[in-house]
């Protein structure tokens, strides 16, 4: 097939396909015609697949994206404002696991769904590293407590500013500060010439962390992680990255060990109207 492909006997020519291809490649020339490519449309096309997503008579379909591999929306899966409202703030950074692993296919599924986040001209740019074993994700949190000893005999700015002598203090005496004994530490990663991944890699790590919710699992940022990832070269040679990689984020991810109650209230947005 071509890039595009109508079905002539289901398509109503209403020119929905035309209005919302984001880089306006689609053409109508008039009620009579069918949509079509303008000339140099392959080159252009971003392969988002909203023509596809958006014809409600299942007219059009996609070279990379087929109409048949596309799910119809189920309308009483929708979720009401209020029903959104209390999803959004049912969630919480989990911060104290269970001892139990989370079965691969769960953790992989996780990642299918996160991958359908926005990316800047849906280059979809974020690869995945998981560390499973929950022993890996401890000896990864001491190299980052190595990383903090270093800052600390440094005197690096961050000391005071991040209390790392005391998140070392407390690792010495048995508190994992860093990964929280989470089991899992599933890391965003891309190309380091790619000027959409860090945004990318944040957008795609925020959907899984709210999606872990509805598994019945939770997640938190792992920032000092992050931040050690980014500057400390026994860290970055133990993931085994690619020079060309650079780390977006990482979550840890786990059962947690206790459930919440509330919905804690936030401060008042600050909100400027122009």
């Amino acid at each position: 097939m071509t890039l595009l492909a109508v079905d002539q006997e289901k398509c109503r020519r209403d020119g929905i396909c035309t209005t919302v291809c984001p880089v306006g490649i689609i053409t109508q020339k008039s009620e009579q015609d069918f949509p079509q490519l303008i000339e140099g449309g392959e080159e252009l096309c971003i392969h988002c697949g909203h023509c596809v997503a958006v014809c409600p008579h299942t007219a059009m379909s996609h070279q990379s994206v087929p109409a048949a591999d596309c799910p119809p929306v189920n309308k009483d899966w929708l979720l009401s404002p209020e029903q959104a409202e209390h999803f959004l703030r049912n969630r919480r950074s989990i911060r104290v696991y269970k001892d139990k692993a989370v079965p691969r296919e769960v953790l992989a599924r996780l990642i299918k769904i996160a991958r359908h986040a926005p990316s800047g001209h849906n280059r979809q740019p974020v690869k995945w590293l998981v560390v499973y074993s929950a022993e890996d994700v401890q000896r990864l949190a001491g190299m980052v407590i190595d990383w903090m000893r270093h800052l600390i005999k440094e005197q690096s700015p961050l000391v005071a500013m991040l209390h790392l002598k005391r998140v070392v203090a407390g690792w010495e005496a048995g508190i994992d500060p860093v990964n929280r004994n989470a089991p899992h530490l599933i890391i965003a990663h891309g190309d380091k010439e790619d000027s959409t991944v860090q945004t990318s890699g944040t957008i795609a790590l925020t959907y899984l962390e709210l999606i872990t919710t509805a598994f019945g699992l939770g997640a938190c940022w792992a920032g000092f992680f992050h931040a050690a990832a980014l500057f400390w070269p026994p860290l970055q040679k133990t993931l085994k990255l690619a020079e060309d990689q650079i780390i977006c984020g990482a979550m840890m991810v786990g059962y947690p060990r206790f459930k919440y109650h509330r919905q804690p209230v936030r401060k008042e947005p600050e909100i400027s109207w122009r």
